[in-house]
């Protein structure tokens, strides 16, 4: 590995590592083994940059959202930590151009699972370096949306939907159900109904059985939204929690 090109990414990072062996190792991808077989991967500090990234993540909600119940924190780290959000992140630190990866291995494409990976492995990699401390310092500057809008649904719009059915029907999650498959075997469109009392039915169409049932769950959340209903996490939360009182 060039060792200016590394220097640089500790600048980018925040950290400069004291265990040069660590960074390598976070940025060795398991493919590069198929070259180098005896080389360590990162998947093991993957492992525990994921752990770190989820509990720095946690930390910095709980402060930043006091009046946040824990389904509303649940959807904020979610989005923050998910694999499209990290890769963006290692896309702008540029760890693809040190990544190591086997000799033959195609131009990254972007938002790369692989990209994620190497993000979790190298916050773990600053875990061990150096502490809790290093791995804060690293955190901050990587100006995650910790305070941003969360446009919350539309980011995922099943599993809103399941919380905001079981805090008004005491558990009970939404049903889906599929209505029809047409269209050629190259190009299937799937018709799914969902079903979420006390709050509605919906219809939903798409590409796959799963965007389909996406589908579904936001156009019963539009359609509660466009009368008026409070479809929000929190006001879910909330409602969860007078339940749980009762």
């Amino acid at each position: 590995m060039n060792a200016d090109a590394l220097a640089a990414l500790e600048e980018r990072l925040g950290w400069k590592f004291k265990d040069r062996a660590l960074l390598k190792c976070a940025l060795t991808a398991p493919s590069c083994r198929m070259d180098r077989p005896d080389e360590q991967d990162n998947q093991r500090l993957e492992f525990l940059g994921d752990a770190v990234f989820g509990v720095l993540t946690a930390e910095a909600l709980y402060k930043a959202w006091p009046e946040e119940q824990e389904g509303a924190l649940t959807v904020r780290r979610v989005h923050i930590v998910s694999g499209t959000a990290l890769a963006a992140v290692a896309e702008g630190l540029r760890i693809g151009e040190v990544l190591r990866r086997n000799q033959n291995a195609q131009p990254l494409a972007k938002g790369a699972k692989i990209l994620a990976d190497a993000m979790e492995a190298l916050m773990g990699a600053v875990w061990l370096d150096g502490g809790i401390d290093a791995a804060k310092k690293v955190f901050g500057k990587l100006n995650l949306p910790v305070e941003g809008k969360l446009d919350e649904w539309r980011e995922n719009p099943k599993g809103h939907l399941q919380i905001l059915a079981q805090s008004r029907s005491r558990g009970r999650s939404p049903a889906y159900e599929l209505v029809s498959r047409t269209g050629p075997a190259h190009a299937p469109i799937f018709t799914v109904r969902v079903a979420a009392p006390p709050l509605g039915e919906a219809i939903g169409n798409a590409g796959s059985l799963k965007q389909a049932e996406q589908a579904a769950a936001a156009a019963l959340l539009e359609r509660l939204s466009n009368a008026g209903e409070d479809v929000s996490i929190r006001a879910a939360s909330a409602r969860t929690c007078e339940t749980s009182k009762v």
